[in-house]
């Protein structure tokens, strides 16, 4: 697979608007297990490579385990995750495939779980990593 595009090099003010995004959710107050989880599960729905090789590292270095990298997409079908991290996931999942909506239950869910600012954090981060997938895989960045 060949790059299309290098987007940093070609419109570096562009990507310093997406690592702002990034300098602020490192800021958050949102636990930095749950940020990976977001980050990992918009990026196996959008099928994107590079962010699921670039975040499952970065879950690992923070002490995230194996087995709940590998059911991430089936966590449904497990009792790996708390109450308040599906909330997040089932989110993550919902704001990903926007088409479809964001049900009034799953946004109640999670607002159970988090005050405004924590739960406004949590949206940013489920949009910042969407946006990050599309531009990895609409440029074809190389894994690795």
């Amino acid at each position: 697979m060949e790059n299309r595009i290098n987007i940093q090099e070609v419109e570096p003010a562009a990507y310093q608007a997406m690592f702002g995004l990034e300098k602020y959710l490192s800021t958050s107050k949102v636990d930095p297990i749950l940020l990976e989880l977001i980050k990992m599960r918009a990026s196996q729905i959008n099928g994107c490579a590079f962010c699921l090789n670039m975040h499952s590292a970065d879950a690992r270095k923070i002490g995230e385990t194996e087995q709940r990298l590998y059911l991430l997409s089936a966590w449904r079908e497990t009792n790996l995750f708390t109450e308040k991290e599906q909330a997040v996931i089932a989110l993550t999942e919902e704001v990903t495939l926007i088409a479809n909506h964001v049900s009034d239950a799953t946004y109640q869910k999670a607002a159970g779980f988090f005050n405004e600012k924590e739960l406004a954090q949590i949206i940013m981060a489920i949009v910042t990593i969407n946006a990050w997938n599309r531009i990895a895989i609409t440029s074809k960045t190389i894994v690795g």
